[in-house]
């Protein structure tokens, strides 16, 4: 009876998230609060609630904090000079190009943020793409690459993962750190080939291809395009560069090498960097309220994640569930679970939405897998490596896939068959380099 409730719950808290029916925040509030309902342990629902919530409390603080700060670093200018450096270095050349679009997507990307990504990158190297002739695909693959492979603490996978498996993000993501530095070299080296592809192509004379052609919807080119980094003058701080750039590099070693707990740091880094940046308080709120929306919508997210999770766990559906798998999968596959989740991340990243495979899948693989004997730890990490990391600038349920279109200037399918592929493979070569180092058991 649990195991058939907590699935049924799943496979509502799917249909409702994927429907759009609902809004996740309330399907994950509901759904549960329902099915706990049903099986007759409505009086103990308050109490697993709380439970999930307290759990999953530093998790919605980290990424609160993480917001707020590297907003603010972003309004003080510490990521404006990254994009001149990046138009000046690269020149005319397109490996070079293609190489620099990777590194200027990667270095946005720290802020976890996917459409400051897509916003910063593309329309500032666009122009020097159309210059050149050169394929407006590769513009959006590599920087898909870059944002994708980029998995890191403060990202949304990772907090979700975290919070749906109470571990902290220490420990999903510091074993996982070399492999996410293989990852990024095969991100380089896929945009030196494609760039050098490029070269070749044009040395030739030989035409663009047609999915390559007519844009699919207007992009700004113009610095105003950039607001995400120059959008207000009055906050900026040049003169101040030094030390915010310290600041965040700081801020950053601290959370990665788990001298503190990652909302400790991100919260002293967030109040350092107002104090430094805007020493009126008035100026200080106001920065604070520029940012406050995004952190909301997540940690809200967050903290219904835990009660969703609170009731599964306390009414006993996970177990139940786990077992009722398990009695039916070989031994043998079961150990190789890690391995196969992270074969399939990035491909389900097309039917699943982070906060459905997250908040509803994972939980359940994780249980399981540690019926066999393994750690739930290592199928959270193995579905890092593409659910919603690689996959999420081709997946249509994310707003990212259509921005990345839409701002380079090219139609949604071209994008999705021409990086899918190159996506995948950084996914699976990430895959490879867990299993070889250790971080994943085969």
């Amino acid at each position: 009876m649990l195991a058939l409730t907590g699935a049924l719950t799943i496979v509502a808290l799917l249909a409702a998230i994927l429907s759009n029916r609902v809004s996740p925040l309330a399907a994950l509030i509901l759904v549960p609060v329902a099915a706990a309902l049903v099986i007759g342990a409505g009086p103990a629902i308050p109490g697993y609630i709380l439970e999930g919530i307290a759990k999953i409390a530093p998790v919605a603080g980290m990424f609160v904090f993480a917001i707020l700060f590297f907003g603010i670093m972003t309004d003080a200018g510490v990521l404006a000079p990254l994009v001149g450096l990046t138009l000046r270095l690269v020149g005319r050349h397109p490996a070079r190009i293609t190489m620099g679009t990777a590194a200027l997507a990667l270095l946005i990307h720290l802020d976890g943020s996917g459409a400051v990504c897509f916003l910063v990158t593309i329309p500032a190297l666009r122009p020097l793409y159309d210059e050149l002739g050169m394929d407006r695909r590769i513009l959006a693959c590599t920087a898909s690459m870059a944002a994708g492979v980029n998995f890191l603490p403060w990202t949304g996978p990772t907090l979700r993962a975290s919070a749906a498996l109470k571990i902290p993000v220490g420990e999903l993501f510091t074993p996982m750190l070399p492999v996410q530095l293989v990852g990024l070299v095969f991100v380089f080296a896929a945009s030196w080939w494609l760039g050098k592809r490029e070269e070749r192509r044009i040395a030739a004379g030989r035409p663009l291809p047609a999915a390559a052609g007519e844009p699919a919807a207007p992009a700004d080119a113009s610095p105003e395009s950039h607001a995400d980094i120059h959008g207000d003058a009055a906050a900026m701080r040049p003169r101040l560069l030094p030390i915010n750039a310290a600041l965040t590099l700081l801020t950053i070693a601290a959370m990665v090498s788990g001298a503190v707990e990652p909302v400790v740091a991100f919260m002293i880094g967030t109040a350092l960097a107002l104090a430094i940046n805007y020493p009126d308080a008035a100026q200080q709120r106001q920065r604070v309220e520029n940012h406050s929306r995004a952190a909301l919508l997540m940690a809200s997210v967050l903290i219904a994640a835990g009660a969703f999770t609170g009731i599964l766990n306390g009414t006993g559906m996970i177990t139940a569930m786990a077992q009722g798998v398990a009695d039916h999968v070989p031994p043998g596959v079961g150990r190789h679970l890690p391995v196969m989740v992270g074969a399939i991340a990035m491909p389900l990243s097309m039917t699943f939405d982070p906060d459905s495979f997250y908040f509803g899948i994972l939980p359940v693989l994780a249980h399981l897998t540690e019926t066999f004997g393994g750690e739930g730890r290592a199928v959270a990490q193995a579905a890092l490596l593409g659910q919603m990391t690689t996959g999420f600038p081709v997946s249509p349920l994310t707003p990212a896939t259509f921005l990345v279109a839409g701002l380079s200037g090219i139609e949604l399918s071209a994008h999705q068959k021409f990086s899918f592929l190159w996506l995948y493979a950084a996914s699976l070569t990430m895959l490879l380099a867990a299993v070889l180092l250790g971080s994943i058991a085969l």
